[in-house]
């Protein structure tokens, strides 16, 4: 029950102060989750497996991640049924609150100011994020292994920001990659 309790807490923080959507939110879920005295199966390792999963499947990355932790957290849907909630509800809540004075004052230097603010705010999170994730877990020490990730990373960056072709085929094209040189 305990672990219910401080996943449900985690999540309402999160979902609270996840500004920028799901990748803002996954600097916010490690440092919640990670570690945890309550949750000591999520390590840095699951948690990265845990966020290669969520970009995989449909939907948002930071909804996707909650519902894979609650389920490792507590061993049961009702763990993912929770986090999954929870992390979505004061989002839910606030933009239902905020829209109403939003549309009616949307002129206002106060919002504009305020809007302007969170710019800086968002793109800082989505950075921790990306730092976060480059740890040996995701790119391993400098190895041949290594490099073959990073030219394919380059080559795919390259193909996608230099031509037309869909960036879908690059990804499979990548895992096609991957596969004959790992």
């Amino acid at each position: 029950m305990e672990t219910y309790l401080r996943l449900i807490w985690a999540y309402l923080k999160i979902g609270l102060f996840g500004f920028g959507g799901g990748y803002a939110m996954l600097s916010l879920i490690q440092s919640e989750i990670v570690g945890s005295t309550w949750c000591p199966q999520i390590t840095n390792q699951t948690f990265t497996d845990i966020v290669a999963i969520s970009q995989m499947t449909p939907g948002p990355i930071g909804i996707n991640s909650a519902t894979y932790i609650g389920f490792a957290a507590t061993g049961s849907v009702w763990g993912s049924v929770l986090a999954t909630l929870t992390v979505v509800l004061p989002p839910f809540v606030l933009v239902l609150m905020a829209s109403h004075y939003i549309s009616r004052h949307h002129e206002s230097a106060f919002i504009q100011g305020a809007l302007l603010g969170l710019r800086p705010v968002v793109v800082g999170l989505i950075a921790s994020a990306a730092l976060l994730l480059m740890n040996g877990e995701n790119f391993g020490y400098v190895t041949p292994d290594i490099v073959k990730s990073v030219l394919i990373c380059i080559a795919s960056f390259s193909v996608v920001y230099f031509t037309r072709i869909h960036p879908i085929l690059i990804i499979i094209a990548a895992g096609i990659a991957g596969y004959f040189l790992f």
